[in-house]
């Protein structure tokens, strides 16, 4: 399951389950659709506190549709979590498409007010604490 929000700050984008490589595609493509439309720069906040972590051939999809965000305008992301393994996956995932450095990860289990953590990172550079 994925979800793609437009918000003041960018995007909100929320994955769950278990997500296959198709659904993955098929997010890809929309994704494209949707940032042909956006303003320049602009932020992502991702909720993955859901998702299990991907099957190897879904993972190829995470990774050009990060490069494609990041390619397309997006200044920061914030990728919100309660999974080590996928925590792990995806800063494996983020360090191949090459956002690694413009991207932070809050556990939510831990952050009760990732929210506003996760705002202030995409908006002000302020980054969460560890």
């Amino acid at each position: 399951m994925y979800k793609i929000e437009k918000t003041d700050l960018g995007f909100q984008l929320t994955f769950g389950g278990d997500m296959t490589e198709a659904e993955l595609q098929t997010w890809y493509e929309e994704s494209a659709g949707v940032l042909a439309e956006m303003q320049l720069p602009f932020g992502v906040i991702i909720d993955m506190r859901t998702l299990a972590p991907l099957p190897i051939e879904a993972q190829t999809v995470m990774v050009k549709g990060q490069a494609m965000y990041r390619s397309c305008g997006m200044q920061r992301s914030c990728v919100i979590l309660e999974d080590a393994i996928t925590t792990i996956q995806f800063m494996r995932l983020a360090r191949q498409s090459g956002i690694f450095k413009y991207e932070r990860y809050i556990n939510a289990s831990v952050q009760k007010d990732w929210r506003q953590v996760a705002r202030s990172w995409v908006r002000d550079a302020v980054a969460p604490p560890q």
